[in-house]
């Protein structure tokens, strides 16, 4: 009797260990969309020393990967996980889970805690996050992003960069790259949250709906937008409206003689 009931028990416990596990996972996703969205608003509270308005609006995609680096010395942490967005004809999809890995950080000194924002800025960067799996060099082409309100007009961000970076940190570091590091689906999240495993394109492609625990996430993403949208528009009103104003037609010479 008691051999027959070992298997069940070693079954049982198995299960239990799952469903935990899930439940853990799901808990950590939820928490990572929550800190993305508290890293999207803390920048757009900051926009003299964020991402300049431009970028922003100009931007196919957005991938947020908040405490990338919880400590270090000389060498941090090589792995952060994050979600990513992307536009489409009816506004932005639901998020993508995703980790980043491997490659080069640079140099960390007493980090507590690292936030990465990448911007996706052209098709073919925007083919390979598709993808579902990068690597930021040779495939995706990487460059520090222009910070404050504006993009400085002698930057070559508009030409042919892929991905504009931005790492925020609470507190002391000395440079932050992202060469060789990879980006991929983190497919253990997207299972947690969205209940099977979903691929990468089908959500960054608008073709699901987003989970009840994206909301807040979704309403950053969507308010940072509005910002930047908003700001050029009061800054091109003076502009319009000199247009709009009439200008003054020349007398006629021969009104002036009389």
């Amino acid at each position: 009797m008691k051999r027959h009931l070992v298997p069940v028990v070693l079954t049982l416990t198995a299960l239990l260990v799952s469903i935990s596990w899930a439940g853990s996972v799901r808990e950590d996703s939820t928490e990572r969309l929550q800190n993305s969205a508290d890293v999207l608003r803390e920048i757009a509270a900051a926009p003299d020393k964020g991402i300049p308005d431009e970028v922003v609006k100009n931007s196919k995609c957005m991938v947020v990967v908040p405490h990338l680096v919880k400590a270090g010395f000389i060498v941090g942490a090589k792995h952060g996980r994050g979600v990513a967005v992307c536009r489409t004809s009816t506004g932005w999809s639901a998020p993508a889970f995703v980790s980043v890995s491997g490659g080069s950080w640079g140099l960390q000194i007493g980090a507590e805690g690292v936030d990465l924002v990448m911007l996706v800025m052209n098709d073919s960067g925007l083919r390979h996050l598709l993808s579902s799996k990068f690597e930021i060099t040779g495939e995706g082409s990487a460059a520090a992003g222009p910070v404050g309100r504006h993009a400085s007009a002698g930057t070559d961000w508009k030409l042919n960069t892929e991905l504009l970076t931005y790492s925020r940190s609470r507190g002391i570091f000395a440079g932050l790259t992202l060469e060789g590091a990879v980006v991929e689906q983190d497919a253990d999240a997207t299972v947690a949250i969205y209940g099977n495993d979903l691929p990468f394109k089908k959500i960054l492609m608008g073709e699901v709906a987003a989970p009840a625990p994206a909301t807040s996430f979704l309403r950053a993403v969507a308010e940072i937008s509005h910002q930047a949208k908003a700001q050029e528009a009061r800054e091109r009103a003076p502009e319009n409206q000199n247009n709009s104003q009439p200008q003054e037609k020349p007398q006629d010479e021969n009104q002036n003689q009389k």
